[in-house]
């Protein structure tokens, strides 16, 4: 699941995203509104957390924009402007869900998860693809009975496998999906993680590998 954060207070930010990346969410940050267009042009978000008093672009203008977009990503807005008012005027500028400061964390993930569910192309939450069962909110993953302890970025992988089947997804779209920004392309993380999820779900092998095309569940 990708996400992007748009938040001026920087240490705030980081907290929030070193919290949902321990989730196993792939976190792009933006410190004002400018940038985070600029990241959404570039980029497909699942959920979009949105302070509203931003500068360079104010968090309504941008989600107003948002909004307009055919393939938009859910809004989130997380603003210290908690009043009945405020939220009211917060979702009728087109943000899907709205939740004050200061924040229960866990509160937030739940939120977000049930918002990247409610997306239109979003899949059911449970996902089953060819003996393997995934439940994305309770973060477990069974294969014909048999319980696997994953890594987060192996989770992550394998729901991005499981969302995408029958599809293939290459490598660049792994990282773009599991890792964020700051992942570097020409590394061989995507190999290595798939390697180790292999060896995790055990025979027969399921995940298949074509060269130059990318990975998907057989």
């Amino acid at each position: 699941m990708r996400i992007l954060v748009v938040e001026d207070d920087h240490a705030l930010a980081e907290v929030v995203a070193e919290g949902l990346g321990d989730q196993g969410m792939a976190v792009d940050l933006a410190h004002d509104g400018l940038a985070a267009a600029a990241k959404l042009d570039l980029t497909a978000y699942d959920v979009v957390v949105l302070d509203r008093d931003l500068p360079g672009l104010h968090g309504d203008t941008l989600c107003q924009m948002i909004t307009e977009r055919a393939d938009r990503p859910m809004v989130l807005m997380l603003t210290a402007a908690s009043a009945p008012g405020d939220r009211v005027g917060g979702l009728t500028l087109g943000a899907d869900d709205y939740l004050g400061k200061p924040f229960h964390f866990p509160e937030l993930i739940l939120r977000i998860r049930a918002l990247a569910r409610r997306k239109p192309d979003a899949r059911p939450r449970t996902l089953q693809v060819a003996g393997i069962e995934l439940d994305p909110v309770r973060r477990t993953v069974v294969r014909d009975g048999r319980h696997l302890a994953l890594s987060v970025k192996e989770f992550a992988v394998l729901e991005a496998l499981l969302r995408a089947s029958p599809g293939f997804l290459s490598g660049e779209a792994l990282l773009e999906r599991v890792w964020d920004e700051h992942a570097d392309r020409f590394t061989n993380t995507v190999t290595v993680t798939v390697g180790r999820l292999r060896r995790k779900l055990g025979d027969p092998p399921i995940i298949a590998t074509t060269p130059g095309i990318g990975y998907r569940i057989a």
